[in-house]
Protein backbone atom coordinates (compact mmCIF):
# COMPACT_ATOMS: atom_id res chain seq x y z
CA UNK A 1 0.00 0.00 0.00
CA UNK A 2 1.14 3.15 -0.97
CA UNK A 3 1.42 5.90 2.36
CA UNK A 4 2.47 9.39 1.92
CA UNK A 5 4.48 11.49 4.99
CA UNK A 6 2.13 14.65 4.71
CA UNK A 7 0.02 13.52 6.97
CA UNK A 8 -0.18 10.92 10.48
CA UNK A 9 -1.36 7.49 9.49
CA UNK A 10 -5.05 6.50 10.65
CA UNK A 11 -5.72 6.75 14.20
CA UNK A 12 -8.00 3.74 15.64
CA UNK A 13 -11.84 3.84 15.14
CA UNK A 14 -13.08 7.39 14.07
CA UNK A 15 -15.55 8.95 16.03
CA UNK A 16 -18.67 10.64 13.78
CA UNK A 17 -18.59 14.08 13.65
CA UNK A 18 -22.05 15.57 15.37
CA UNK A 19 -24.49 17.57 13.26
CA UNK A 20 -23.50 20.98 15.48
CA UNK A 21 -19.96 20.73 13.52
CA UNK A 22 -21.78 21.61 10.18
CA UNK A 23 -24.23 23.93 11.96
CA UNK A 24 -21.88 26.81 11.20
CA UNK A 25 -20.77 29.03 8.71
CA UNK A 26 -19.44 27.32 5.77
CA UNK A 27 -16.21 29.25 5.75
CA UNK A 28 -15.26 27.84 9.42
CA UNK A 29 -16.65 23.69 8.51
CA UNK A 30 -14.70 24.01 5.03
CA UNK A 31 -11.31 24.84 6.94
CA UNK A 32 -11.92 22.45 9.95
CA UNK A 33 -13.05 19.55 7.96
CA UNK A 34 -9.77 19.35 6.40
CA UNK A 35 -7.65 16.31 7.78
CA UNK A 36 -11.35 15.02 8.94
CA UNK A 37 -11.94 11.64 7.20
CA UNK A 38 -14.90 10.30 4.54
CA UNK A 39 -15.70 6.40 5.53
CA UNK A 40 -17.77 4.80 2.67
CA UNK A 41 -19.10 1.37 3.83
CA UNK A 42 -19.47 -0.67 0.47
CA UNK A 43 -20.61 -4.08 0.89
CA UNK A 44 -18.01 -5.99 3.38
CA UNK A 45 -15.73 -3.60 2.25
CA UNK A 46 -14.63 0.08 3.59
CA UNK A 47 -13.10 3.01 2.28
CA UNK A 48 -11.74 6.01 3.88
CA UNK A 49 -9.60 9.22 3.05
CA UNK A 50 -8.65 11.93 4.29
CA UNK A 51 -9.87 15.64 3.46
CA UNK A 52 -7.03 18.01 2.08
CA UNK A 53 -9.61 20.15 0.06
CA UNK A 54 -12.61 21.87 0.38
CA UNK A 55 -14.65 24.49 -1.42
CA UNK A 56 -17.42 26.80 0.95
CA UNK A 57 -20.26 27.90 -0.75
CA UNK A 58 -22.66 31.18 1.20
CA UNK A 59 -26.25 30.26 -0.17
CA UNK A 60 -28.95 32.72 -1.23
CA UNK A 61 -25.86 35.56 -1.16
CA UNK A 62 -23.21 33.57 -3.28
CA UNK A 63 -23.66 33.66 -7.09
CA UNK A 64 -21.85 30.29 -7.57
CA UNK A 65 -24.19 28.55 -5.48
CA UNK A 66 -26.85 26.42 -6.52
CA UNK A 67 -29.13 28.10 -3.78
CA UNK A 68 -28.30 31.42 -4.97
CA UNK A 69 -31.41 30.64 -7.44
CA UNK A 70 -33.66 30.15 -4.23
CA UNK A 71 -34.61 26.15 -3.21
CA UNK A 72 -35.30 23.45 -6.08
CA UNK A 73 -35.90 19.87 -5.92
CA UNK A 74 -32.36 19.35 -6.79
CA UNK A 75 -31.03 21.23 -4.30
CA UNK A 76 -33.08 20.77 -1.40
CA UNK A 77 -30.70 19.36 0.64
CA UNK A 78 -28.85 22.27 0.88
CA UNK A 79 -32.13 23.90 2.42
CA UNK A 80 -32.42 21.38 5.19
CA UNK A 81 -30.84 20.01 8.21
CA UNK A 82 -26.84 20.33 8.68
CA UNK A 83 -24.44 17.50 8.44
CA UNK A 84 -26.49 15.77 5.23
CA UNK A 85 -24.66 14.62 1.71
CA UNK A 86 -25.61 17.02 -1.55
CA UNK A 87 -24.76 14.84 -4.47
CA UNK A 88 -24.67 16.47 -8.17
CA UNK A 89 -24.33 15.77 -11.18
CA UNK A 90 -21.66 17.40 -13.78
CA UNK A 91 -20.95 17.55 -17.63
CA UNK A 92 -23.55 14.56 -18.08
CA UNK A 93 -21.02 12.12 -16.47
CA UNK A 94 -19.55 13.21 -12.88
CA UNK A 95 -20.69 13.01 -9.69
CA UNK A 96 -19.74 15.96 -6.72
CA UNK A 97 -20.29 15.70 -2.77
CA UNK A 98 -20.98 18.53 -0.66
CA UNK A 99 -21.85 18.12 3.24
CA UNK A 100 -25.00 20.96 3.71
CA UNK A 101 -23.88 23.81 7.05
CA UNK A 102 -25.76 25.96 9.00
CA UNK A 103 -29.39 25.67 10.68
CA UNK A 104 -32.07 24.32 9.03
CA UNK A 105 -33.59 26.07 6.34
CA UNK A 106 -30.66 28.32 5.67
CA UNK A 107 -28.43 27.10 2.59
CA UNK A 108 -24.68 26.90 2.91
CA UNK A 109 -22.57 23.87 1.48
CA UNK A 110 -19.18 22.91 1.23
CA UNK A 111 -17.75 21.04 -1.66
CA UNK A 112 -15.32 17.83 -1.16
CA UNK A 113 -12.78 18.59 -3.51
CA UNK A 114 -9.95 16.05 -2.76
CA UNK A 115 -8.74 13.41 -0.66
CA UNK A 116 -5.53 11.50 0.33
CA UNK A 117 -6.11 7.48 0.56
CA UNK A 118 -5.63 5.51 3.67
CA UNK A 119 -7.70 2.14 3.35
CA UNK A 120 -8.89 0.58 0.47
CA UNK A 121 -7.01 1.83 -2.29
CA UNK A 122 -7.34 -1.37 -4.52
CA UNK A 123 -11.10 -0.90 -4.50
CA UNK A 124 -10.72 2.92 -5.13
CA UNK A 125 -8.33 2.04 -8.38
CA UNK A 126 -10.68 -0.64 -9.40
CA UNK A 127 -13.67 1.96 -9.29
CA UNK A 128 -11.20 4.97 -11.02
CA UNK A 129 -10.66 2.39 -13.75
CA UNK A 130 -6.55 2.06 -12.66
CA UNK A 131 -5.92 -1.14 -12.89
CA UNK A 132 -1.86 -1.57 -12.84
CA UNK A 133 -0.85 -3.33 -10.03
CA UNK A 134 1.01 -1.73 -7.67
CA UNK A 135 0.15 1.42 -8.65
CA UNK A 136 2.48 3.92 -10.17
CA UNK A 137 3.08 7.16 -7.97
CA UNK A 138 1.18 8.99 -10.81
CA UNK A 139 -1.94 6.90 -10.36
CA UNK A 140 -1.76 6.73 -6.96
CA UNK A 141 -2.11 10.46 -6.83
CA UNK A 142 -4.82 10.69 -9.34
CA UNK A 143 -6.98 8.68 -7.42
CA UNK A 144 -9.23 10.95 -5.63
CA UNK A 145 -7.18 14.13 -6.37
CA UNK A 146 -10.50 16.56 -7.50
CA UNK A 147 -14.30 16.22 -6.80
CA UNK A 148 -15.60 13.52 -9.49
CA UNK A 149 -12.26 11.48 -9.37
CA UNK A 150 -13.15 11.31 -5.13
CA UNK A 151 -16.60 10.31 -5.93
CA UNK A 152 -15.96 8.04 -8.42
CA UNK A 153 -13.39 6.31 -6.44
CA UNK A 154 -15.72 6.14 -3.49
CA UNK A 155 -18.62 5.11 -5.78
CA UNK A 156 -20.85 7.80 -4.38
CA UNK A 157 -23.98 8.77 -6.77
CA UNK A 158 -26.54 11.21 -6.34
CA UNK A 159 -29.25 8.57 -6.41
CA UNK A 160 -27.07 6.20 -3.78
CA UNK A 161 -26.50 8.87 -1.21
CA UNK A 162 -27.93 12.48 -2.07
CA UNK A 163 -29.24 13.42 1.23
CA UNK A 164 -27.82 10.61 3.57
CA UNK A 165 -26.72 12.03 7.04
CA UNK A 166 -22.92 12.29 7.61
CA UNK A 167 -22.86 12.30 10.79
CA UNK A 168 -24.33 8.76 11.62
CA UNK A 169 -21.66 5.99 11.55
CA UNK A 170 -24.43 3.34 10.72
CA UNK A 171 -24.48 4.84 7.00
CA UNK A 172 -22.91 4.18 4.06
CA UNK A 173 -21.16 6.98 3.70
CA UNK A 174 -20.23 9.52 7.00
CA UNK A 175 -17.89 11.84 8.41
CA UNK A 176 -15.83 10.96 11.07
CA UNK A 177 -12.43 12.51 13.47
CA UNK A 178 -9.63 10.77 14.92
CA UNK A 179 -8.34 13.10 16.60
CA UNK A 180 -4.99 14.15 13.35
CA UNK A 181 -5.10 17.76 13.07
CA UNK A 182 -3.35 19.25 9.81
CA UNK A 183 -0.09 21.77 9.97
CA UNK A 184 -0.71 24.91 7.63
CA UNK A 185 -3.84 24.98 5.63
CA UNK A 186 -4.29 27.95 2.50
CA UNK A 187 -7.16 29.68 1.01
CA UNK A 188 -6.81 30.45 -2.16
CA UNK A 189 -9.66 31.53 -4.66
CA UNK A 190 -11.87 28.94 -6.13
CA UNK A 191 -11.60 26.61 -9.08
CA UNK A 192 -13.42 25.45 -11.25
CA UNK A 193 -16.49 27.89 -11.56
CA UNK A 194 -16.95 30.68 -13.54
CA UNK A 195 -18.62 33.64 -10.82
CA UNK A 196 -17.48 34.92 -7.56
CA UNK A 197 -14.23 33.05 -8.69
CA UNK A 198 -11.82 35.57 -6.48
CA UNK A 199 -13.28 34.84 -3.55
CA UNK A 200 -10.58 32.88 -1.00
CA UNK A 201 -13.32 30.07 -0.07
CA UNK A 202 -10.94 26.82 -0.93
CA UNK A 203 -9.18 25.75 1.74
CA UNK A 204 -6.03 23.26 1.02
CA UNK A 205 -3.46 21.17 3.37
CA UNK A 206 -0.54 22.91 1.99
CA UNK A 207 1.34 21.07 0.55
CA UNK A 208 -0.35 17.72 0.31
CA UNK A 209 0.29 15.95 -3.21
CA UNK A 210 -3.59 15.22 -3.49
CA UNK A 211 -4.60 18.61 -3.44
CA UNK A 212 -6.36 18.71 -7.22
CA UNK A 213 -3.80 22.12 -8.26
Amino acid sequence: MHQSDSLQPLKPEPRPLPQAFFERDPRIVGKELLGKLLVRRLGNKILMGRVVETEAYLGKNDPAAHSASGRTARNAVIFGPPGYAYVYFIYGRYFCLNVSCLPDGEAGGVLFRALEPVIGIDAMAEARGLTDKPLGEKQFRLLTNGPSRLAQAFEITRVGHNGIDLTDSTEKLWLGDDGFRPGRIRSTPRIGISKAVERKLRYVVDGNPFVSR
